[in-house]
């Protein structure tokens, strides 16, 4: 089995699933779980401003999480963008505060901006997680191989144009159009590691993201999902992100706060397809499906 060094510690691929806690410090997660109010006082950098993402760190730690997922932009359809200014000014005091309390916590950040992630690599970050796979900055993966970073590159075809807006189950992307979903996916997947090779990132510290929920329906994200072991085979650790997301909602016709059992059955099968992190909001009760989807899977 094949491990990768972070620091002092090292996540060994195929041993076990690694549980990828979200903290998101915003105030427009499409999941109702930013931490952020919707009108926060300004500025939000010291003192209670971190207290709830702290707190949520704690109890994630605490229930399994291996890796803290901090973000300061919500990346759900439709969601406003975020300078660099405000970004910075959300993650770097969660992630210092982080730090200081749990020295050898894996953190990773959740940027696209080659400056927020340089900014949170000094402040304690080890892992950089980009939804758009490194295509939005070009400074951000000479940034990342700089610091040694593993990074996290995810497929993405988003298009605010083609956003659906139904009401108690959120927003989704409808009409995006592929040739072919997994040879398309799979393709640009493998642009986003040719961005990152050519800025100096290893292949071993290169984790393929398929980017459920961005730029895709419902119907292809839950192909996706069931084909999963078609991304691993890209010989790459591939990490999983369908927690209580809309294709969910969609198919059970429930709204962001009712998709635990949805998001169990994605991670189950995920799991199962060769995922090798998980990213959830739900880490509780998601560490429990993964023990229990390894005990089944996973040869010992």
């Amino acid at each position: 089995m094949s491990g990768l060094k972070i620091g002092n510690q090292t996540l060994t691929w195929g041993a076990r699933t690694i549980v990828m806690g979200i903290l998101n410090i915003t105030p427009d997660s499409f999941s109702g779980d930013g931490l952020l109010p919707a009108s926060p006082p300004a500025p939000l950098p010291q003192g209670d401003g971190n207290h709830a993402a702290l707190s949520q760190a704690r109890d994630f730690l605490a229930a399994g999480a291996d890796i803290l997922d901090v973000g300061g932009e919500s990346t759900r359809p439709g969601a406003q963008t975020v300078s660099a200014e405000e970004e910075l000014e959300r993650v770097i005091p969660v992630i210092r505060a982080i730090r200081a309390e749990f020295p050898e916590a894996l953190i990773s950040i959740d940027t696209c901006k080659a400056r927020v992630a340089e900014a949170a690599f000094e402040a304690g970050a080890g892992i950089l997680n980009d939804v758009w796979g490194l295509r939005a900055d070009p400074d951000l993966g000479p940034v990342a191989a700089r610091y040694g970073a593993p990074v996290i590159l995810m497929h993405n075809r988003s298009n605010p144009a083609s956003v659906e807006v139904r009401g108690r189950l959120g927003n989704a992307y409808i009409g995006p159009e592929y040739d072919d979903l997994l040879e398309d996916v799979k393709r640009e997947l493998m642009d986003s590691v040719k961005l990152a090779r050519q800025a100096g990132i290893p292949d071993e510290r290169i984790i393929l993201d398929p980017g459920i929920g961005f730029g895709k329906t419902v119907g292809q994200n839950l192909e996706l999902i069931n084909r999963l072991d078609e991304i691993r085979a890209l010989g790459f650790p591939v990490l999983l992100g369908p927690s209580r997301k809309s294709f969910i909602g969609f198919t059970l016709d429930l709204p962001p706060d009712q998709r635990l059992e949805g998001t169990a059955a994605a991670v189950a099968i995920g799991i199962a397809r060769g995922a090798d992190i998980i990213r959830v909001h739900d880490v509780t009760q998601m560490a429990r499906v993964a023990r229990m989807t390894d005990a089944i899977v996973r040869k010992k």
